[in-house]
């Protein structure tokens, strides 16, 4: 029997994870429901890294997700790849809040040889021209990094991505850059962490980096975000590739925030008959404390549950002080630890085997 693939990619996958750039990638879990791509002529075409745009198939040419594609562009045309086609491309557009009003290109055609000849050129002529840029800014003494370049498709323009701290003069740059290169120059200023996205990497996890895969927008990252989570407050071990914050700090804050509701204040002291206990540290998630009876370091430590310690709290609001932190079941029938390198033992099963035969 013969096996024909209808999808983009060219492989053995269904047409909803089909070849494409894996940054912002959109998962199209209608993809495969026929008539879906017909349901509207809006398309989700990507470019270079983690630029996206809408365009409309005003010609009904046969898309579906991995095709690379010329699109119309100000001016001449550019390439991408078809990253959404169907009912989702509205839905996205709304999510990334695209205005109404702005005007929706067309596009021309599936790209041809001839078309991937110049874009092949131009894409290669991108590292040389970011390397002579940052030498003109630094000649113009600008107070700016030049990240990135992006050439347009036909190589008629090319998008030079910049961070800077302040508000930077670029005016005579722009025309600098342009009696150098001959092509139509724009400017857009972008983040540390835009640039990360851009150049991509490695994460601390061993993940490629969020900001290079799936993340559209970024929000601010704060310390009380780590403060939440019990995590120590190291520079280096909270600072990503960009130098700032985690973004990744923010994934649990929330679980976090929900289960410190559970626990009590740490400045409350618990009182028994024999001693005063002071809040030592506590493992949030598992809703467990554990007290000392001194201050500054572990002596005599206690955990017990958050449960328990509004218990004692309110017993000693009434003047009440119990026996010890532990409620007296557990004190009686303590909970018998496991050993985990018993259970992967060899010979874990000769004891019962050999009382099964006894018998």
């Amino acid at each position: 029997m013969e096996y024909k693939l209808h999808n983009g990619s060219g492989g053995l996958c269904c047409k909803s994870c089909s070849r494409q750039n894996t940054k912002l990638n959109t998962y199209d879990w209608l993809a495969d429901i026929p008539g879906n791509a017909e349901e509207s002529d809006l398309v989700e075409v990507q470019f270079k890294n983690t630029r996206k745009g809408y365009y409309r198939n005003s010609n009904k040419l046969k898309l579906e997700k991995g095709d690379v594609v010329a699109v119309e562009a100000t001016p001449g045309h550019d390439i991408g790849t078809v990253t959404l086609t169907g009912r989702l491309v509205p839905l996205q557009m709304k999510r990334s809040h695209y205005k109404p009003e702005t005007e929706i290109k067309r596009i021309y055609r599936k790209a041809k040889p001839v078309d991937m000849d110049k874009f092949n050129e131009a894409k290669g002529k991108e590292h040389a021209t970011m390397i002579r840029a940052r030498q003109i800014a630094t000649n113009l003494n600008l107070n700016m990094k030049i990240g990135d370049v992006e050439y347009q498709g036909d190589g008629n323009k090319a998008i030079f991505y910049y961070i800077a701290d302040e508000r930077v003069d670029f005016r005579q740059l722009i025309k600098v850059l342009a009696e150098a290169f001959r092509v139509r120059i724009e400017m857009k200023q972008i983040g540390a962490r835009q640039e990360a996205g851009r150049i991509g990497g490695i994460g601390p996890c061993g993940r490629e980096l969020c900001c290079a895969t799936w993340m559209t927008s970024f929000i601010s990252v704060s310390t009380s975000a780590a403060r939440y989570q019990d995590i120590s407050l190291n520079p280096q071990k909270l600072a990503g590739q960009c130098a700032k914050l985690k973004c990744c700090l923010n994934y649990e804050v929330d679980c976090y925030v929900e289960a410190q509701k559970r626990l009590p204040s740490r400045e409350i002291e618990l009182l028994t008959q024999d001693a005063t206990y002071y809040f030592f540290k506590s493992d949030i998630l598992s809703n467990q404390i554990t007290y000392s009876t001194d201050k500054n370091f572990g002596a005599n430590t206690v955990t017990i549950s958050g449960k328990r310690a509004f218990e004692i709290i309110g017993l000693n609001r009434k003047g009440i002080k119990p026996d010890s932190l532990h409620e007296e079941q557990e004190r009686i029938e303590p909970k018998r630890t496991v050993d985990l390198v018993e259970q992967e033992s060899l010979t874990r099963f000769d004891k019962r085997r050999g009382g099964n035969e006894g018998g």
